[in-house]
């Protein structure tokens, strides 16, 4: 099960991303460009904080099986910012939760906003600050603080 989850995890981290950054995409086209604000842009305002949402889900889900944060494995070694238990334990999931929180906050306020073009920067600014925090805690293959490989597989 833990594997089926990780697997389900890395594949959808892609998910994630593509979604941002083309809901990021389009709202500085339809912000600069003056656009009407399309049922295709509410689509994808949508389904990008539900893609998030589930990766969320996904996520706690790993959280409480991972043998990484159930097994202490003692203080990060000197010359290390944080050990690998330490960044998965608390700041990963810490800031996911945080950049789940904001995108879902500004599709939020996005839906509710009366003029187009305040749509559009809504999501501009929501979904880029959740993308940068995301971008941060994603542990990449070349991350000091934890690495992971770019796609994981069974």
């Amino acid at each position: 099960m833990f594997n089926i989850l990780l697997f389900l995890h890395s594949i959808n981290r892609w998910l994630v991303l593509i979604s941002l950054l083309y809901s990021i995409v389009f709202s500085v086209r339809g912000y600069f460009k003056t656009l009407l604000f399309e049922p295709k842009h509410n689509f994808f305002r949508h389904t990008t904080a539900t893609i998030l949402q589930i990766q969320l889900m996904l996520g706690l889900a790993l959280y409480m099986m991972s043998p990484v944060v159930k097994f202490s494995f003692g203080p990060a070694s000197s010359g290390e910012l944080v050990s690998e238990h330490s960044f998965f334990k608390y700041i990963h999931i810490a800031l996911m939760v945080i950049s789940v929180i904001l995108v879902t906050v500004g599709s939020a306020k996005a839906k509710r906003m009366p003029e187009d073009k305040l749509k559009f920067s809504t999501i501009l600014l929501w979904y880029s600050i959740g993308l940068a925090i995301i971008l941060i805690a994603i542990p990449w293959p070349f991350s000091p603080l934890a690495n992971r490989p770019l796609f994981r597989t069974f």
